[in-house]
C-alpha cells in the first residue's frame, strides 16, 4: 500500500491506498449538466499513463481520500458547475502551500481528485494488500454493469432530476473497445455476435469499414465461457480490475487479437439476464429477482463515446492511416 506525499514538505496528503487499474472511462466527459458519481473506490488510486491532467504519471484517486490540503479559490473558476480543472491545480499543501492536487466536481465530469507526479510522491506504508482475486473468483464475486441507468442532472424546476441513459461506463467501453476491434480488422469488416453486443457495436463497425469482403467474426471469450472455436478470429475478453491485465486463453490457437473489456460489462454480456422468477414464500433470496416492471430503456440508438475512441486509437500504433482519420455517427 501507499500513500501519497507532498514533494515540497513531505506531509501525507492521502490515506493508505491500493494501486488498481485506470478505469477506461477514466477521461471522459459525459451529456451536459449531468451529475457523474466519483470515479475511484474508496482506499484505491489509479496511474494514467498520458499526459492529459498536466504530467506524465498522473495519480486519480477518490475525493475522500485526500488529506492535508486546501482549495484554491482562484483556482476553482472555469466550470460551470464546479471546478473542472482547467486552469490546473487548484489544492494546495496545507503545510507549504506547494499545489499538489487538481479537484474534479464539475457536471459532466467524473468526481476525481488528480495527483501530478512532479510535485507530489508515491510512499510504501505498512499493510500488505490482498492478492488479487483469481478469474474464477471475479466471475463469482464481480458486479456487473447494467447497460442503462438513470442519470441525475441539475437545474429543473423541482430540483435535481433524472432521466433513463445507456451507462456512460458502457459508452466509454465500447468506445474503447472500438478501437480495438478496428485495430484486429486489418481492414475487413467485423461480425460481433448478436443481440446486445450487436447494439453496441455493429452500427459503429459498418460504418467504419467496408462492407463486401468476408468479415472477420468476434465472439465473446473469458473464463467459465465456452471455447468459441476455430471461426473466431477476435476475441472480446474482460479486463482485470486490479491488475488491468487482459484476461487470455490457454493453448496455442490463441487468435490474433484480443479486445479488452471492463469487467463489469464484459460480465453483463457473459451472463445473459434470468427470466423472471415464479413466486417464493418468505424473504426473497438474494439471487431472485423481484417481480416489478423492467427499467425502461433508452430512447435512442446506443453511441460509442467518442473521445474515448480516440483517443485508444491514437494509441494503436496497429491502425491504418485511413481509420485514424475516420470520423463516425
Amino acid at each position: 500500500m501507499f500513500v501519497f506525499v507532498c514533494a515540497g514538505c513531505g506531509a501525507e496528503l492521502t490515506v493508505p491506498l491500493s494501486e488498481v487499474a485506470l478505469p477506461v472511462h477514466a477521461r471522459q466527459k459525459y451529456g451536459n449538466g449531468v451529475q457523474l458519481p466519483v470515479l475511484m473506490r474508496s482506499g484505491t488510486f489509479a496511474v494514467d499513463p498520458g499526459a492529459d491532467h498536466g504530467t506524465v504519471g498522473a495519480s486519480v484517486i477518490a475525493p475522500g481520500d485526500i488529506r492535508g490540503t486546501r482549495l484554491i479559490p482562484e483556482k476553482c473558476d472555469g466550470g460551470c458547475c464546479g471546478p473542472d480543472g482547467a486552469d490546473g491545480p487548484n489544492m494546495a499543501c496545507e503545510g507549504c502551500d506547494l499545489p499538489v492536487a487538481t479537484r474534479l466536481d464539475d457536471c459532466s465530469r467524473w468526481q476525481a481528485v488528480w495527483l501530478p507526479s512532479d510535485t507530489v510522491r508515491r510512499v510504501p506504508v505498512d499493510g500488505t494488500p490482498a492478492a488479487p482475486l483469481s478469474w474464477a473468483e471475479l466471475v463469482e464475486k464481480g458486479e456487473a454493469t447494467p447497460p442503462f441507468e438513470p442519470i441525475a442532472t441539475w437545474g429543473g424546476r423541482l430540483g435535481s432530476n433524472h432521466y433513463w441513459s445507456w451507462s456512460p461506463r458502457w459508452e466509454a467501453a465500447a468506445g474503447h473497445a472500438l478501437a480495438h476491434l478496428l485495430a484486429a480488422s486489418e481492414g475487413q469488416p467485423v461480425k460481433v455476435p448478436d443481440g446486445l453486443a450487436a447494439d453496441v457495436f455493429q452500427r459503429a463497425l459498418d460504418a467504419l469499414l467496408p462492407t463486401d469482403a468476408p468479415a472477420r467474426c468476434a465472439a465473446l471469450a473469458g473464463p467459465d465461457l465456452p471455447s468459441p472455436g476455430e471461426g473466431a478470429d477476435i476475441l472480446l475478453v474482460p479486463i482485470h480490475p486490479r491488475t488491468g491485465r487482459t484476461w487470455t486463453p490457454a493453448g496455442p490457437a490463441t487468435p490474433a487479437y484480443l479486445v479488452p473489456l471492463p469487467l463489469g460489462v464484459w460480465l453483463w454480456l457473459a451472463s445473459p439476464r434470468p427470466n423472471l422468477p415464479v413466486p417464493a414464500s418468505g424473504r426473497i433470496p438474494r439471487d431472485v429477482l423481484r417481480d416489478d416492471p423492467p427499467p425502461p430503456r433508452p430512447t435512442y440508438l446506443f453511441q460509442p463515446d467518442r473521445e474515448t475512441f480516440r483517443h485508444t486509437l491514437a494509441r494503436l500504433c496497429a491502425i491504418s492511416e485511413n481509420l485514424t482519420r475516420a470520423d463516425f455517427f
